[in-house]
């Protein structure tokens, strides 16, 4: 198969510009003006670095009639400091009633914007593990166009039932309940009780452990999640679900997959996620083991597109190829985009996750390096390359993919398909693909359940390069924080079987000398090392037959 890009018509490109947005799920508009609240919520201030959070116990009933939860949150820490106030985040629409400490003593709070600072009656010892409850209710923000802006989706399904879910990355797990809402700080554990009215289920995270009698029409529903998990994972599924299941025989043995769908999807579930299986064996051949053994994995059917909640992925595909039914790529693959690029997530940004948004690249961009993998795991390599280059047309290169620090502002959308595109352009530079694959499996082993910089990434990935020698520190700074991609700009003259290749490359960063590999009419393969400055090399090639192997790097042309 041809090892090129697709050249798609251009019907064809702007039909894909006007889907590509849903791709960029709660992805907010580049933002540039930013104020305080801002800073309260996406800074690391000394009321929320004075604490690390070990525990969160949310126990919540929800009124599907009235649209409303009221509960509490009990939040377990371990002071890094003495410190007499600390900072938590709920939104405005939210009231809380009390905060009361671990010995049962009320304390005092005050708000601003999102932020809550609660005033502890003591000072509380570094080192030492503290607690408090905060009791608080409201009718949470309804999210407009779910899962792309934040809130609840409160449905009712073909038979008249309620069928509510909530989709908050981006805007922030504080929407609908109280926490230290920054993607620093994880939890060790978790659990979650819903009570909710006796005709539905409740679906969270991790394992159901006790599913109690009703009372009053009521009845509750309490899950635990065993792992660390980002505040934005936490999921509330609620609907008139049936469950099937199966078992996973993975790398750390039986994992177990469970599946929440509305009846009337019933078979039509049991056949399209017949995808898990392959999916699973390929993800787990090429990153680390699933990460979440003792949550188990499942998908649970929501009235919106997907989300990657971790352990309970939303899935609302309605059981269609492609992305609801369209094929991104437009070569003519069958797979179900939410069941993989969702359940990449489990790797990628759930066990991996940032410590800013500013860096969601990493969620984001080699969780669409993924499909990428998975394409090739399925279809082989030429397939795979023509699925990464198919998505160019998608890519603005209007902003950096890199956000903003400390304001919780994630980067331009295009870290999606440019992020796969810069991880495709890695592996090519490292020009050994057991070398490549040894690298990409060794950051999801060596990162796995921790909090990560882009830094750190950046560092690993460089650091085990095998390819030829450059400068990679130019190459991230040009391909993630500014907005434009490196241009090559290329001369190709001579006449007869000898060319002239006069070359360099334009770049914002100075010193970015990435190589790029190319081909000759007689198949022979070399590289050319462009820096800013023009070079000039003879090769044994008709002029017309000399190519840059564009379709392994990404890059522009002039």
């Amino acid at each position: 198969m041809m090892n090129k890009p697709t050249i798609l018509p251009l019907i064809a490109v702007l039909c894909f510009g006007a889907f590509a947005g849903p791709l960029q799920a709660q992805l907010l508009e580049a933002n540039t003006d930013f104020d305080r609240a801002d800073t309260l919520r996406g800074a690391l201030r000394p009321e929320r670095t004075c604490y690390d959070v070990t525990f969160y116990h949310l126990d919540i009933r929800v009124d599907p009639e009235a649209r409303a939860i009221e509960g509490s949150n009990r939040i377990v820490y371990r002071a890094t400091e003495d410190f007499e106030r600390l900072q938590i985040d709920l939104f405005e629409n939210m009231q809380i009633s009390k905060i009361v400490t671990g010995n049962g003593q009320e304390a005092n709070f005050t708000r601003e914007a999102n932020a809550v600072w609660v005033d502890l009656p003591f000072t509380q010892k570094k080192n030492l593990t503290g607690e408090i409850t905060v009791y608080y209710g409201g009718k949470p923000i309804v999210a407009k166009r779910a899962p792309w802006d934040g809130g609840f989706t409160w449905e009712k399904d073909q038979e008249g039932n309620h069928w509510i879910g909530v989709s908050c990355e981006g805007i922030g797990a504080s929407l609908w309940w109280p926490n230290k809402d920054h993607l620093s700080d994880e939890p060790d554990s978790m659990a979650i009780s819903v009570t909710i009215p006796e005709d539905l289920m409740y679906v969270g995270n991790g394992n159901l452990r006790t599913e109690h009698e009703a009372v009053d029409g009521y009845k509750r529903w309490d899950w635990f999640v065993d792992n660390p998990i980002n505040n934005y994972n936490v999921t509330l599924n609620i609907a008139n679900y049936v469950h099937f299941g199966e078992v996973f025989n993975g790398v750390r043995g039986e994992l177990a997959c469970d599946y929440y769908v509305l009846p009337y999807n019933l078979e039509k579930a049991k056949s399209q996620f017949q995808q898990v299986g392959p999916m699973m064996e390929c993800f787990e051949t090429y990153f680390a083991p699933y990460p979440f053994y003792e949550d188990g994995y499942a998908l649970v059917e929501t009235p919106y597109l997907g989300m990657e909640h971790q352990s309970a992925i939303a899935y609302g595909n309605e059981y269609k190829t492609g992305y609801a039914g369209f094929d991104f790529s437009r070569i003519g693959l069958d797979f179900d985009y939410i069941i993989i690029h969702e359940t990449g997530h489990e790797w990628w940004g759930n066990s991996i996750s940032c410590a800013d948004m500013a860096d969601l690249w990493i969620h984001e961009g080699f969780c669409t390096y993924s499909e990428a993998i998975y394409v090739e795991c399925i279809h082989g390599y030429d397939t795979a390359m023509l699925y990464v280059n198919a998505k160019i047309p998608s890519v603005g290169n209007k902003a950096p993919i890199v956000g903003v620090y400390d304001v919780n502002e994630e980067g331009s959308g295009d870290m999606y398909n440019k992020g796969m595109l810069i991880l495709n352009t890695v592996r090519h530079l490292f020009n050994d693909d057991e070398a490549w694959f040894k690298t990409l499996k060794g950051v999801s082993v060596d990162f796995e359940q921790t909090v990560v910089h882009t830094s750190e990434i950046e560092e690993y990935i460089s650091s085990r390069s095998t390819g030829m020698e450059m400068n990679w520190q130019a190459f991230w700074d040009q391909y993630l924080r500014h907005a434009d991609i490196p241009r090559l700009e290329l001369d190709v003259s001579g006449k007869g079987k000898k060319a002239t290749v006069k070359y360099r490359w334009l770049t914002d960063v100075e010193g970015f000398n990435m190589p790029v590999s190319y081909t000759t009419g007689k198949g022979k393969r070399g590289w050319l090392q462009p820096t800013n400055e023009w070079q000039e090399l003879e090769v044994k090639s008709k002029p017309n037959e000399f190519e840059v192997e564009a379709d392994k790097f990404y890059f522009g042309r002039k």
